[in-house]
């Protein structure tokens, strides 16, 4: 048996693992035997690693990026079509899809830039806020969806000003202090809701109307919410897309070289200014038309949304999936989102696991559960 075909065979063994693990994990619901299930993984990978596995596995996965990108969209595609009839699973899988496209825009300034953003739920919510306003109007509603990420990106450029006059947590402070004003001026802002929030009405594209269901036949009865996890998902397709063209082209590389060393970028002539302000603008574009989404899918939003406390989520995903790692934030992502929902009992304690996690991260693991590989310059080939 070739290698090329014992790649092959491997990956598509993970790919229906994946996918029957999250057909189970989402479909259990006693609290017992999901812990039972997240302990088996655990000792499963725990005992893979030990013996090697972990290394051929990524190996393997390396030199076939594109059949590993098909396997894991077909593996969705069966997860998705498993519940195409129940409406909270489909909620949560969709709601997984928006955190990631929220959390690339994050990725990009984070990782690929090293840009510090504590305020993207704020931005997150500006595209929600932008989605209640415009939603009722006649704005065409997949425009309005781009106006978030744009009234996003506008809001952003302007917070960008006194980020590039500090560094280090200097920053980290300003873009904080920007995300508790936002939810200061929603909550006294009559205009907007106040603290009771707005509205927002759902998707509406040519007629069809998202918060349907969808009839196939008189035995097929789609929820409605597989609407949204299809426009999520292309959402996710074209940000992975964006951010991978942006990763592996010069662009990517002026952003590695002012994350890494400004000073030395500087003396090669790289404009440091310019390259965070298009990182900084880019990544709250994500953030806001993923945000706008939400608030669609939704039907509600609230000031309560936006706290601090949920910006500390997205950033805790970046941290946990590998600062600049796509497939890292989608998986983070699916952790953090699905893992509360599904484990009860320590929903009122989340956000105090979620800081130990980070402190084990980063005292362990500082690079993440699958950390951004280094910079192919010639991506394809290997030496």
């Amino acid at each position: 048996m070739t290698q090329s075909l014992k790649d092959k065979l491997v990956i598509l063994f993970l790919a229906a693992i994946g996918a029957t693990f999250m057909v189970t994990f989402i479909a259990i619901e006693e609290q017992a035997e999901v812990f039972a299930l997240i302990l088996f993984a655990a000792i499963v990978i725990f005992a893979t690693a030990k013996l090697g596995g972990m290394k051929t596995i990524t190996q393997c996965l390396a030199r076939n990026e594109n059949l590993m990108n098909v396997a894991v969209f077909a593996a969705f595609l069966v997860v998705v079509f498993w519940f195409r009839e129940d409406h909270f699973p489909l909620l949560m899988i969709a709601t997984v899809l928006v955190y990631i496209v929220a959390c690339f825009g994050l990725n990009m300034q984070f990782g690929y830039t090293g840009v510090v953003n504590f305020a993207g739920a704020a931005f997150f919510g500006v595209g929600s806020y932008t989605a209640a306003v415009l939603g009722g109007t006649s704005v065409p509603l997949l425009l309005v969806i781009a106006l978030g990420g744009i009234t996003a990106a506008i809001i952003g450029s302007i917070l960008i000003i006194p980020v590039l006059r500090t560094r280090g947590h200097y920053a980290a402070v300003v873009t904080i202090a920007f995300g508790l004003l936002f939810r200061t001026f929603l909550e006294v802002n009559d205009t907007l809701g106040g603290p009771q929030g707005l509205s927002v009405p759902g998707m509406n594209i040519f007629g069809w109307d998202f918060n349907s269901n969808i009839e196939i036949s008189e035995n097929i009865d789609l929820s409605f919410y597989m609407n949204y996890v299809i426009l999520a998902l292309i959402m996710v397709m074209l940000a992975f897309v964006l951010m991978r063209r942006i990763e592996r082209s010069w662009i990517g590389l002026n952003f590695d070289a002012v994350r890494l060393d400004e000073t030395a970028a500087a003396c090669f002539g790289i404009n440091i200014k310019h390259w965070k302000i298009m990182s900084f603008t880019l990544g709250n574009f994500l953030a806001g038309t993923a945000g706008a989404l939400y608030a669609m899918m939704l039907g509600f939003i609230a000031p309560s949304n936006f706290a601090f406390s949920d910006s500390l989520i997205l950033v805790s995903i970046v941290l946990l999936g590998g600062m600049g790692s796509l497939w890292g934030t989608i998986l983070a992502a699916t952790l953090v989102v699905l893992l509360p929902e599904k484990l009860q009992a320590i929903q009122e304690y989340r956000f105090l696991i979620y800081a130990v996690v980070m402190i084990l991260i980063l005292l362990f693991r500082p690079q993440g559960v699958l950390p951004r590989g280094l910079r192919a310059y010639i991506p394809g080939r290997r030496g």
